[in-house]
This record gives C-alpha cells, structure tokens and sequence, in this order.
C-alpha cells in the first residue's frame, strides 16, 4: 500500500480542505476587522479540481479528510462535492467542520450524501457574548445543532475557544449542555496566526487548569474518540460526555502530526504555524498529470517541519485563519 512518511517517520492520512475561505460570521480571532481580502472565484480550485485532487490523495494512502472553510455550507455546490468525495475509494473518514448557522437546512443532505461526523464551533451559549465573538446571532446555530442531531449525524462534536474575561466562566455551563444532548466538547487554545490570532494572544488560556478543575467536579478516565485529529480526550465516568484538549501552545503535539491542510484556492500548506506550501492551481491548469501531481506531493511532503513556532516566531504566519480552516 502507498504511503507518505515524511522526512520525520509521520504518516500522513489525514487532508483537510478549506473548500472556501469565505464566512458568514467574522470571529474577531479568525479573520481582521474590516477585512476584504477574499479569494476570487476564479482563482478558487472547482468542483471538479477538488475531487481530482482528494482522488489522488487518497490515492497515496490518505484515508480522513475534513471539509472546512471559511464556512463550507456557504458554498453552493458542497452537497456535490461531499457526495463525489464520499464515494471515491480510500475515503473511509468524511467529516466536516462548519459554524452550523446553516445546518438547519443542510444537515439531512449532508447525511445522506455521506459526511459521517461534524465539528461545530461554538465558543458561547450567551447571546450577547455570541455577538461579540461573531458579529452574528446565536439561534441559528443552535437550531441547526438539533438538526444535525436528529439527522443522526455522530459524534456531534462542540468546538469551544477559552478566552480570559470572555468564556472561560461558561465552562460549567457547556459542559451541562453537551450532557444533554450527547455532544462531545473539546476546548481549544487560542493560536497567533494571522493578525487576528495575533491580537487575541492576550486572551489566551492554558486548558492545564480546566483540565484541573473538571478533574475536581467530576469522576474522569482516559478515553478515545474517532477522528484524525490532536486531541486529547478525558470522559466522565458513568456518563456519555467525552471532553478533548486541543493545546498547541502548552502543550504542541507536533511529533503526532498526521496532517496537511488544501486551501480553496489549491495551496497545499505543510504546517499551520510554518510557511512553506506548495501551490496546486497552477500546476493543474498546467495540464500535469496524477503521476506528476503525485511526484510533488510525494517532494512537499519531505519538507513538513519538524513543529510549529507559535511559541518561538508567533509573527511568522500572517495568513488569515479562514484561508487554511484551523
């Protein structure tokens, strides 16, 4: 069987892509205030280019991937796209991650064309903090996270950035919520890409101490979770709820590193805390053929570093966070 080791023994299985970098909501960690930089479509990757490439990948022995953005469900073809990918051999994981303000609508579809699992990111379940975070309203999401639910769409997993004198009170509170409901939680760090990332570093937390805390109010083992990702997960004993840590500033998982993420405008990037990429559009419009794709993906993927440097060179990544999709 094909694979891609790198040049530090990691197999790589696991592609995310950003199938847009547009959104619907303006997270003030994600994407700068004011800003209008987004891709033009013409220089954004088709349908058709996005499944190539995804056939080719999983050609190589990549057998996860994730559909991001920006917000994935803004694209109008996303139903197609998850149902070519879906069917293509290889693909044994379809997941996607999505802010959810249109999943209401949207959740069956996707269901049945064949993504398997979502990630939804929800930082808060006030209102008005919602607002602050998102420039958008919060009932949208919430009723498109029943709607996943009664879809039957498994694990539903809650993606929650703890931010200082914004959220980090409502620990208790979200931890209620995804009892009720049978989600999964998981708690992320703060990250300094792009110039956003860079002005939230001041509300950065460590997940050290809410691991502590949750250890003092509940009962917790080690547990597993589907999925290719970085987490870290505790569960409650005697209870459904399954809690990540996704920690890659206290605590970087780096030599675990499984991943590379596509850009919706085709760029390959090796690291989410490094520059080095190799740019997919032009060499498909070239005419290269899957050999020659797969010869250079084979050469980028010997140049993934070794780690990030948020800790180290944090100002390095100036790319905005919606470009890679996290």
């Amino acid at each position: 069987m094909i694979q891609l080791i790198d040049s530090f023994g990691r197999k790589i299985e696991y592609l995310r892509v950003s199938v847009t970098d547009r959104c619907d909501f303006r997270c003030f960690y994600c994407i700068p205030k004011g800003f209008k930089g987004f891709i033009e479509s013409d220089n954004r990757l088709t349908l058709e280019e996005f499944v190539r490439l995804i056939r080719i990948f999983s050609e190589l022995g990549v057998s996860k991937f994730r559909l991001t953005g920006g917000e994935p469900l803004v694209r109008k073809d996303i139903a197609d796209m998850v149902q070519q990918i879906a069917v293509l051999p290889g693909v044994d994981d379809l997941s996607m991650s999505t802010n959810a303000s249109h999943l209401a609508e949207h959740a069956e579809v996707l269901k049945k064309a064949g993504v398997s699992r979502i990630n939804v990111s929800l930082d808060t379940l006030k209102p008005d903090v919602f607002r602050e975070i998102t420039q958008s309203e919060l009932q949208p999401v919430l009723d498109g996270l029943m709607a996943a639910k009664k879809a039957g769409l498994h694990p539903i997993k809650i993606n929650m950035v703890v931010m200082k004198d914004l959220n980090v009170d409502e620990i208790g509170n979200m931890v209620d919520f995804c009892l009720e409901h049978g989600f999964t939680l998981r708690f992320i760090e703060t990250m300094p890409v792009g110039t956003a990332g860079q002005d939230a570093v001041d509300r950065y937390v460590s997940l050290d101490a809410i691991w502590k805390d949750l250890e003092q109010r509940f009962e917790m083992e080690p547990a597993r979770m589907t999925g290719a990702g970085p987490a870290k997960y505790l569960k409650l004993v005697g209870k459904r709820l399954k809690i990540g840590f996704i920690t890659p500033i206290s605590q970087h998982f780096c030599e675990d590193c499984n991943r590379v993420r596509l850009s919706s405008e085709g760029t390959l990037y090796l690291c989410l805390g490094q520059q080095d990429k190799l740019e997919f559009r032009p060499l498909l419009r070239q005419g290269l053929t899957d050999e020659e794709l797969k010869a250079a993906i084979s050469e980028a993927i010997q140049r993934k570093p070794e780690k990030h440097e948020f800790n180290d060179n944090p100002d390095q990544v100036g790319r905005v966070m919606s470009v890679t999709g996290g």
